[in-house]
């Protein structure tokens, strides 16, 4: 195991800047997920702590030393790539012996270590296969076990489940997660899927434009976003985020958003600069109080139904419990739960605690 640091690190192609002054710090064990859209710079990041990719400035500190000028094998790391990235004429124990042969370890060894590698990923069976005859999930295994093989410090895994089906997705990333818990190996995980992210992670790093948006537990992302841009990014449906304003009616203080005011806590404080309000769906309440708003979409998701509904200068989703028996254009009244609602400062676009 060992602990990763970056600081200050800058990537640069040319004139264009795919990671800026990023700094983070992995502890020892620790599960980090890099979360963000196509396009945010997440892959270069995990491409300049492999040594895949030169960092254009900043440092690189494994276990504490800088790592800048030693090659990927020197650092001590193992990567998972997208496409599995197995040789296509070895076997399925060729494959994951490999790194081993490398090293020039001897045919027992690395014939036990295989074995043990082979039980734990249940491809006991599999070891005389090529790539070409196993499906999606089992080279995705295969890819894993040549990565643990190595006993690296490091684990590096660069969207690893891109290419499976739903299905796929969710049984290999019990086994990631097993796997992490059993070896309890540092492991940097890839992804712009935020239910893996939230899933498997102890922390989860948001980026935007190649800079840190907010590192935080999943908990922290999910329910204290740091900003509008983390808010929207995490939940699915994503919050919905209303421009209005605070008003008194009688003795509470309301936000207005259009033709709907909503009470909030008697303990908030309008702040003196404006801000915008935030709601996730399972905060939005459908019943018999509140403001009047009338059905536009239902969407029935298993355990879930979620109800989008309409009303003069605004519009919100809400997440009902089981089967909703609401059809578009029914009249339905709608209350916000007070503990639910969060704030961000229309300027800066930052979390406001009030």
């Amino acid at each position: 195991m060992a602990t990763l640091e970056l600081v200050n690190v800058v990537k640069k192609f040319g004139d264009f800047t795919a990671v800026d002054s990023f700094n983070l710090r992995v502890e020892e064990g620790e599960f980090v997920t890099l979360l963000g859209p196509s396009g945010c710079g997440k892959t270069t990041l995990l491409n300049t702590i492999a040594g895949l990719e030169d960092a254009t400035s900043g440092e690189i500190l494994i276990n504490g030393e800088v790592v800048n000028e030693l090659g990927p094998f020197e650092r001590d790391v193992a990567m998972v790539f997208q496409n599995y990235a197995l040789y296509p004429h070895m076997t399925v124990e060729e494959n994951i012996g490999f790194s081993m042969r490398l090293r020039k370890r001897s045919g027992d060894e690395i014939a036990r270590r295989v074995r043990k590698v082979a039980s734990m990923l249940e491809l006991e069976q599999l070891l005389h296969r090529l790539p070409r005859e196993l499906s999606g999930g089992q080279q995705q295994r295969v890819a894993i076990g040549r990565a643990v093989i190595r006993e690296p410090s490091i684990f590096l895994f660069d969207e690893p489940f891109s290419n499976l089906d739903a299905a796929l997705r969710m049984k290999t990333r019990g086994e990631i997660k097993e796997l992490h818990q059993r070896l309890g190996v540092t492991s940097i995980f890839v992804t712009h899927d935020q239910e893996e992210a939230l899933s498997l992670s102890d922390r989860v790093a948001v980026l935007r434009a190649g800079k840190l948006e907010q590192y935080g537990s999943p908990e922290e992302i999910y329910s204290k976003p740091a900003t509008k841009y983390v808010a929207r990014f995490i939940g699915s449906p994503q919050m919905d985020i209303f421009t209005g304003d605070f008003i008194k009616s009688g003795d509470e203080i309301c936000y207005r958003i259009g033709e709907a005011s909503v009470p909030l806590l008697a303990k908030v404080k309008p702040p003196i600069q404006p801000v915008d309000m935030g709601v996730r769906p399972e905060y939005v309440i459908l019943g018999k109080k509140g403001f009047k708003a009338t059905v536009r979409l239902v969407q029935p998701v298993g355990p879930f139904t979620y109800v989008t509904v309409d009303w003069q200068g605004g519009s919100v989703t809400a997440r009902v419990n089981g089967v909703s028996h609401l059809r578009p254009k029914e009249t339905v009244k709608v209350e916000f739960e007070p503990e639910g609602l969060l704030f961000f400062d229309r300027e800066t676009e930052k979390r406001v605690d009030m």
